[in-house]
């Protein structure tokens, strides 16, 4: 096998099982999940940020190193146009989208939480906030604010100067600010407030729930147009305790609830006669829930039964 042809294999897989691993593979590999939280972060997609990675990976092989200064800074650049192209052909698609659009959820390790800026950076909630951007907004914010890159290397990777990148970025704060989260919670309060979802799923009573729910709370759910799920948000602890009382899960059958780790943080995995049903994560604020998002189309779920790497 020629080096060529090795370096359009699937990077996954890295080549030269022999010993020998070319300097692009290996440098690839070394940065992937790092390229892939920067695209999961631009785009609220496992799937879509895996495509990125991939026609990232194809013109990362053709890239003479030796023209190379700093690998990292290339290939986030590289990863970060892509990663632009496909977010603004994912706008128009997302305007036909059944229902509410919510990120695609992944299982993650339990050591995301202990960094605190990544953890709030994947989490459900943020990665709604971050949807109110627009595409050249977003990658700036996701570049400086969670992986700290320069104005410099921001600019090159976004084809804006670095003044132009400054106003950007500082316009992108301002409207993240105004919207994130009042006060964080603790991973101790959004465990608490999921446990009481848990208890409501698994005996009916929603007493508990209705304890933690904030008087403006929104409730939204994903199903893609192939599992039921809410059309439209669900606004207000009265309307969301109607919507839990006529039963948010299928009551006809066995329901097992389990306190995973999503997104960075506690999270609950539902399944239904044994197979995966859906997510459940929420947003807490003062230690209410502000946010309930239940992610039920099954072509976001393929993330929940194994740990997806994410790193800064």
């Amino acid at each position: 096998m020629t080096e060529r042809s090795e370096r359009g294999a699937d990077p996954a897989e890295p080549p030269g099982r022999a010993g020998h691993v070319d300097p692009a593979t290996q440098a690839f590999v070394a940065h992937r999940n790092l390229l892939f939280t920067v695209a999961y972060e631009m785009l609220g997609s496992a799937a879509d940020a895996e495509d990125v990675l991939q026609e990232t990976w194809l013109r990362w092989a053709d890239v003479d190193l030796g023209t190379v200064r700093e690998e990292r800074a290339y290939l986030v650049r590289i990863v970060t146009r892509q990663a632009l192209d496909r977010l603004r052909a994912l706008g128009r698609r997302r305007e036909s989208y059944v229902g509410p659009w919510l990120p695609e959820p992944l299982l993650t390790a339990p050591d995301v939480a202990e960094d605190v800026e990544l953890a709030e950076s994947v989490s459900m909630a943020m990665l709604l906030v971050l949807e109110t951007l627009q595409p050249t907004e977003r990658a700036v914010f996701v570049l400086r604010e969670v992986f700290g890159l320069d104005y410099d290397e921001i600019a090159e990777a976004v084809g804006r100067s670095p003044s132009a990148v400054r106003q950007i970025a500082y316009r992108a704060r301002a409207h993240v600010a105004a919207r994130r989260p009042r006060g964080t919670a603790s991973p101790a309060e959004t465990r608490a407030a999921l446990q009481a979802f848990q208890r409501a799923v698994e005996t009916g009573d929603l007493q508990s729930l209705l304890d933690v729910l904030a008087p403006d709370v929104v409730a939204l759910s994903d199903g893609g147009g192939i599992r039921h799920a809410l059309l439209r948000p669900v606004v207000g602890i009265d309307n969301v305790a109607r919507l839990l009382a006529v039963g948010w899960w299928t009551r006809d059958a066995e329901r097992s609830v389990e306190l995973v780790q999503i997104n960075g943080g506690p999270g609950l995995l539902v399944r239904v006669d044994g197979e995966i049903d859906g997510v459940v994560a929420v947003r807490v604020e003062n230690g209410y829930v502000t946010g309930a998002y239940h992610v039920r189309n099954p072509e976001k779920l393929s993330r929940v039964e194994r740990e997806t790497a994410v790193t800064r």
